[in-house]
């Protein structure tokens, strides 16, 4: 039976053996929300954690939460969960997605997919409100995304939301992104997973069951409410090519940001952030009046074989960084280096990747990776790009806001749900200093924002390194709970407002929202308990992949070496120093003992052993996980 907010079962596949089963979500709900939390735990509970990411015996989970599929919150979204192979050690990762894909599925019944063994042929799954079948997709092996959501559609109808991979997944690229039938995309390598188990797309059937509110009246005062308090809060970003684009909200959203999209051959695709930059630059520096055209087609050459962007921009940036230093030659490559920024290279470098030829195949493992066997100049010209082990691009860096270091270590990709928090923050007040017309957190209003939501205004002082591992837990566990709402990056958490007169947000926003939906009262206090209860929990399954406490709490070697030079949204890297004032953290370091000084603090407040990294029996029991107490002290990683 369904509870508010729920559809109330959880479906597991078995492709190995087709064998198609469910059970129900409510064990979960209470603990784990949904979403990360959700995966986490049925992770942990079902999932071979020693399992390879290529291993039939790898479990991708699919789970949505409490808040998808009630439109007017900016939440319907989902997360797709599993080992992924990027990461060296492989270690429990996600995707975090957007668009109807994982309202559907729960519209389905279901709140929760969890896909495990390998199908003896490419395959498909189906799901309604029905049931679930596995179909043959041999006619689909080798076709790229947006070829795939055309075949489904014109077999099976308009109405059906579709997840696909690439030719990239196929082929076990490690940075290989899952895609739906909207463009939504979602990376960790999590799409190769897929691919690896023969799974070329699930398809999920229109339905008219919807999830209902316990308190939908106050739910309904609290959308109005959300919506005014996030007017216009994108409405000086860029992303926009007059005549071209046009403003496009996600499904369910309600409220929008600066998502767009545009139109090419009568199709519609995306024009969204990062995934815009992949080839911008380059191609402005080719030049050529037909840049515009080369930038968009990059983005739709990524999204159809399924690359992720975040690792193919700073990878474009090392190859000609490479090319012009004279350590990859066109011989060597048998790509056009000489016309970085053009179609031509675009299309090879794309091309040889996904179907893992020559060259492309070494890349075809990461960045890094390959600069590894390339040689130790090739590994030092990653710095300019590269931030994470991951080999995603170099953005938020922790040289610049100083909380980041912790965001950073303790995780094994790009935390942007994280590190979004305090950086839009800092571009909103970059914005107020420069005098940008419709700018408004000023200096007191971003240090009442410190104070709201991070601790207090140290964290606002970002030339010290006092109370930035308060701010980074408070940080994370904010972050773990909305990742399992799931609510939306962009929109969430509401800490400022264009329309007021301190502009400082409201924290119990989420917790208001939630008590709504299910009936069950939490406060803001109670629902960051539950996001540092699933931070926990997922804390625990990284060191049982090997993760390895304080020791695998690191950053690259270069940002502790190399001093800052700049950073995208702010070049100068101007910050708040101690009382607002502002200040240059251009030539800063992470100093290494500072740093690990830093770990001790963030180690203290979270109740793990200071020395080691390591949970504490008593803190994991206090946290109502007594069960991962149990097998981590068997494992001797529990203090």
């Amino acid at each position: 039976m369904a509870e508010f907010g729920y559809a109330g079962n959880i479906l597991r596949i078995d492709l190995s053996n087709r064998r198609i089963t469910s059970f129900p979500t409510a064990p979960y709900a209470q603990k784990f929300l949904g979403g990360r939390g959700l995966a986490a735990r049925l992770y942990w509970e079902m999932a071979s954690l020693e399992a390879k990411a290529f291993d039939p015996e790898n479990c991708l989970i699919f789970a949505n939460g409490p808040i998808t599929g009630f439109p007017g919150l900016a939440g319907c979204r989902w997360q797709v969960c599993g080992k992924a192979p990027i990461m060296d050690p492989e270690v429990f990762s996600y995707a975090n997605l957007g668009e109807r894909w994982g309202a559907y599925l729960k519209y389905s019944g279901y709140d929760g997919l969890m896909v495990q063994g390998k199908a003896d042929r490419p395959c498909y799954i189906y799901i309604d409100d029905e049931g679930s079948e596995i179909r043959d997709a041999s006619f689909l092996w080798g076709k790229t995304t947006f070829e795939t959501v055309d075949r489904l559609k014109a077999k099976l109808g308009k109405s059906n939301s579709i997840l696909t991979v690439g030719p990239a997944a196929e082929n076990l690229v490690v940075f290989a992104t899952l895609f739906t039938d909207e463009g939504a995309s979602g990376a960790s390598g999590m799409g190769s997973v897929m691919g690896s188990k023969n799974l070329k797309a699930i398809v999920v059937a229109s339905s008219k069951n919807r999830p209902k509110a316990a308190d939908p009246d106050t739910l309904k005062e609290l959308i109005k409410r959300i919506s005014a308090l996030r007017k216009d809060t994108w409405k000086n970003w860029l992303n926009d090519v007059p005549g071209l684009t046009k403003r496009h909200a996600c499904y369910g959203c309600g409220i929008g940001c600066f998502r767009k999209s545009y139109k090419h051959e009568g199709k519609q695709f995306k024009f969204f952030c990062q995934a815009v930059h992949v080839y911008w630059m380059a191609a402005e520096k080719f030049g050529g009046d037909d840049s515009i055209q080369t930038i968009l087609q990059a983005m739709r050459l990524c999204d159809g074989y399924g690359l992720d962007t975040t690792v193919m921009g700073p990878m474009i940036e090392w190859l000609e960084n490479c090319f012009t230093q004279g350590v990859l030659s066109e011989a060597q490559t048998g790509l056009p280096l000489s016309k970085i920024g053009s179609l031509d290279f675009i299309q090879a470098l794309t091309s040889k990747i996904a179907h893992r030829q020559s060259f492309g195949d070494l890349l075809a493992r990461g960045t890094l990776m390959a600069a590894e066997k390339i040689g130790q100049k090739a590994m030092a010209l990653t710095h300019a790009s590269i931030l994470t082990r991951a080999s995603e691009l170099r953005e938020y860096d922790p040289r610049l806001v100083i909380t980041n270091t912790l965001l950073y270590a303790t995780e094994m990709r790009r935390p942007i749900n994280q590190v979004h928090e305090l950086t839009h923050a800092l571009w909103m007040w970059l914005n107020w200093m420069g005098g940008e017309e419709g700018a408004f957190l000023s200096t007191d209003d971003f240090m009442n924002v410190a104070k709201n939501f991070w601790g207090g205004i140290q964290a606002a002082d970002f030339s010290s390194y006092e109370g930035k591992a308060l701010a980074a837990k408070k940080i994370q566990d904010r972050a773990y709970a909305k990742e399992s709402l799931i609510l939306c990056d962009f929109l969430w958490p509401v800490i400022w407002i264009r329309f007021a007169d301190n502009h400082s947000g409201d924290p119990t926003l989420e917790s208001q929202v939630l008590s709504a939906i299910t009936g069950r009262e939490i406060d803001e206090t109670g629902l960051n308990a539950i996001g540092e209860r699933i931070f926990n929990l997922q804390r625990a399954i990284l060191l049982r992949q090997g993760w390895g406490g304080r020791q695998g709490d690191r950053l690259l070697d270069y940002l502790h070496d190399e001093p800052l030079d700049t950073v995208f949204f702010d070049p100068d890297c101007i910050v708040p120093g101690k009382n607002g004032k502002p200040v240059s953290r251009k030539g800063q370091k992470i100093v290494r003992s500072d740093f690990e000084n830093l770990k001790s603090e963030y180690y203290q407040l979270r109740g793990w052993d200071v020395d080691s990294g390591l949970p504490r029996e008593a803190k994991l029991k206090e946290l109502g996980l007594s069960d991962i107490a149990t097998d981590l002290k068997a494992r001797d990683l529990l203090k």
